[in-house]
């Protein structure tokens, strides 16, 4: 039965390849095609743009985080405090992780581009933003072993097709020659969402919803790892997936994320 199913497979596999990329160049010319009887818009503004999806006057409005910041948490200063200086939130609460750095302020445009990965199909996106990330966390991935992006529940993942952490992972590997490894960590349970939440209800809701998968947990220990997120807001699903990761033996967990939520007022002690 299995001599004769063999050549059954053998036989079977070039159709299916040749299906699977004949799918796969009709998709590409399809999209092609909608480009050019429909241009690229903004996905801000909704102005007609070439290339990124964000035209130069919105792209001009996003707020990119540059020194000085918080060496812990990449929390913006609006002034120098000198070398070293960490901000009021890393001293009072410091994290699980070890070091956080954001590409953009969660602004008004950063919005628009995360709901428009998160919810709007928009994985066009995905590669600006994983560029700009990449450039963000520039120290943080030199000393990297490998990225893990923040996953979704199963019925979540199922909901929207893909993830949108996963996707722009994707990118900063690529960018940076840092294998992502998506399979690493999993949310072993579903959440609600974390908007609204205060920040010990986004604790809470997060408590035990992550786990390192059992057949990757040899792969994980004294290595360094750069956890990626579209968001961070308090922190708090960063936090619970950095000490799954660091029980697990990881030698260090930092965070690169797109975008973080920025208090207004003073940063420093």
């Amino acid at each position: 039965m299995d001599a004769d199913a063999a050549p059954t497979r053998s036989i079977a596999a070039p159709f299916r390849a040749a299906w699977t990329a004949g799918r796969h160049a009709l998709s590409r010319a399809a999209r092609l095609a909608l480009d050019i009887a429909l241009p690229t818009q903004c996905v801000s503004c909704r102005e007609p743009v070439d290339g990124e999806g964000v035209c130069a006057s919105c792209w001009a409005r996003l707020s990119f985080i540059e020194r000085p910041y918080c060496p812990r948490l990449g929390i913006p200063f609006v002034y120098d405090p000198g070398p070293d200086m960490l901000s009021m939130e890393a001293i009072a609460s410091p994290p699980a992780y070890q070091r956080a750095r954001a590409a953009v302020r969660y602004d008004d445009v950063a919005r628009t581009l995360v709901h428009a990965l998160k919810y709007q199909d928009r994985t066009d996106l995905a590669p600006a933003m994983g560029r700009w990330m990449a450039r963000a966390g520039g120290e943080l991935l030199a000393g990297a072993d490998m990225l893990v992006p923040v996953p979704l529940h199963w019925r979540r993942a199922w909901r929207r097709r893909y993830n949108q952490s996963g996707a722009l992972a994707q990118i900063i590997g690529r960018q940076s020659g840092v294998r992502a490894r998506a399979e690493v960590l999993r949310r072993v349970r579903a959440t609600e969402q974390q908007i609204g939440l205060s920040r010990a209800q986004r604790a809470t809701n997060v408590q035990g919803a992550f786990q390192v998968s059992p057949d990757r947990q040899a792969e994980i220990q004294g290595r360094r790892i750069v956890l990626i997120d579209d968001v961070l807001t308090s922190g708090a699903t960063l936090d619970a997936c950095a000490r799954v990761l660091l029980r697990a033996k990881a030698a260090q967990v930092d965070v690169l994320v797109f975008a973080r939520v920025v208090e207004s007022g003073p940063r420093p002690i």
